[in-house]
């Protein structure tokens, strides 16, 4: 299965935000910033943060996208 945190990176946009002010507001690392831009997982404490900086749930900043079958 894979992640996907393409939801978060709209909710900033439509907040008007970037990646950078996640870092501040959700108090999250570099390493964390870039982990998520590359898809990676994080760990749920990260994404709790994130959710409460954005008020919102986590379905909200990102979805596990199944794997095909067949691949």
């Amino acid at each position: 299965m894979a992640i996907s945190y393409i939801k978060l990176w709209k909710l900033l946009l439509d907040n008007k935000m970037k990646k950078t002010d996640l870092l501040s507001l959700a108090d999250i690392s570099t390493t964390t910033l870039a982990k998520l831009s590359k898809d990676l997982p994080v760990s749920m404490e990260v994404m709790s943060r994130i959710c409460h900086a954005l008020s919102c749930d986590i379905g909200d900043v990102m979805e596990i996208i199944p794997d095909k079958k067949g691949d």
